[in-house]
């Protein structure tokens, strides 16, 4: 992470909606998103109805950062250098003997592509937000019961996961009242949304005042993005933002040209012709980042107009902005809020003035840091009784420091302070 950052440097200030702009009652939406991927399989794929019933402890299996191992039906966290730290099997817990007899002390066997952040593959799937993590529990509770009624050793589910996941999340689901989600969050949007804190809009109109130039792009269609932004900061949520970009379809806003990934206009949320070039302040749908950035070239009259960009997916906001863009990048995390880090006994010793800004007041750690997981940040290698543990950090903890100028627990940690002196 860069040592000095200032937000003033910056010509243009863009945000993700999903849980950085519009931050949600977790237990609730988490409850929710299980539930909807959870009942397309039992009711069109035959499942086990056992999957329905869910008790609240069991969220604690979700924790950012792991990885699916779909042939084995096993979940790994990760060291930086691509060591398996803990595992699990379905649900259950490996011992640090049963780690270390299937993966050794050596790198895993997929790590060179997850570390690129390809996620798309038939062999594993990484875990890195909080619309995600439902969907880890599910496929653990998938595996502990076809291994329990079946008995198999591969594992052939997660076709059917995808499909529960595109008949909730497809473009027209909001629209059509599909499947289990939107329309939950249509009907009760208090359940399960928190509104934009008055300190977080007073330093966007701030933002606005002082000549920035503010984005929202997000991978949400545009008539759920209207729903949020309209709960979360009113009617008048446009007057916010200079340019919205819906349905993006992150990281490949980013990682694709133009002519993969054109911008399209919108009319009544339907989306119309291909623009061959991005000429005015608007709201758009898709796109990519160079067209965006040569009307931001425009808008500032700038050459090289300072970009950074707010979202809480490493691999689909922060990675890609920062590696095809070149954009600055603030990585929203909560877990620096409740997560208790491991201090190396050797930095335990450091002056005040030398720790994190929020190692000294943690509050009660919220519930979804995982017992079953760990810390985020760090762990211990696994070794066998009696052995010598060595403290590493996480691969998810690398990634932080790799590709994030800065990352902070939520817009407040910038906004309250920020307020505070006008």
């Amino acid at each position: 992470m860069q040592q000095h950052f200032s937000l003033a440097d910056c010509e243009v200030v863009g945000f993700d909606l999903d849980h950085t702009l519009c931050r949600y009652h977790l237990p609730q939406s988490e409850r929710l998103i299980y539930d909807s991927f959870a009942q397309y399989l039992v009711t069109e794929k035959g499942y086990d109805k056992g999957l329905l019933s869910l008790t609240p402890e069991s969220l604690d299996f979700c924790c950012k950062g792991l990885v699916l191992d779909l042939e084995d039906g096993n979940f790994l966290k990760l060291a930086e250098d691509g060591t398996v730290l803990r595992a699990s099997h379905g649900t259950r817990s490996m011992t640090s003997e049963e780690v270390l007899e299937i993966y050794g002390r050596r790198e895993w066997k997929h790590f060179s592509a997850v570390r690129g952040m390809l996620s798309r593959s038939g062999k594993y799937y990484l875990y890195d937000n909080y619309f995600d993590l439902p969907g880890a529990l599910l496929c653990a509770r998938v595996v502990d019961s076809l291994d329990q009624h079946d008995g198999q050793k591969k594992y052939d589910f997660w076709k059917d996961m995808v499909a529960a996941i595109q008949h909730n999340y497809k473009i027209t689901a909001f629209k059509e009242e599909c499947g289990m989600y939107f329309p939950e969050v249509k009907n009760h949007p208090d359940k399960y949304l928190q509104r934009c804190p008055e300190s977080v809009k007073k330093w966007l109109k701030q933002l606005k005042s002082a000549g920035k130039i503010l984005l929202l792009i997000t991978s949400s269609h545009s008539d759920y993005c209207r729903l949020l932004c309209e709960y979360i900061l009113g009617n008048d949520f446009e007057e916010y933002f200079d340019i919205v970009i819906t349905n993006a379809l992150k990281p490949g806003f980013f990682s694709h040209t133009p002519n993969q990934r054109p911008f399209r206009t919108l009319e009544n949320d339907e989306e119309q012709e291909a623009l061959l070039s991005l000429d005015k302040p608007g709201w758009y749908s898709q796109g990519n980042a160079i067209h965006l950035y040569e009307l931001l070239k425009k808008m500032t009259g700038k050459l090289d107009p300072k970009v950074v960009y707010f979202g809480d997916s490493m691999h689909s906001d922060i990675f890609p902005a920062h590696h095809y863009s070149n954009w600055e990048t603030v990585f929203i995390l909560e877990e620096l809020l409740g997560d208790k880090v491991m201090v190396p006994a050797e930095t335990e010793s450091e002056p005040l003035e030398k720790k994190g800004k929020y190692e000294g007041h943690q509050p009660k750690a919220p519930y979804h840091i995982s017992k079953q997981w760990g810390s985020f940040f760090m762990d211990r290698l696994p070794g066998l009784e009696n052995a010598e543990e060595t403290l590493v950090r996480t691969w998810s903890c690398k990634c932080i420091s790799t590709y994030s100028t800065i990352a902070i627990p939520s817009l407040e940690a910038i906004a309250e302070p920020f307020c505070s002196l006008l």
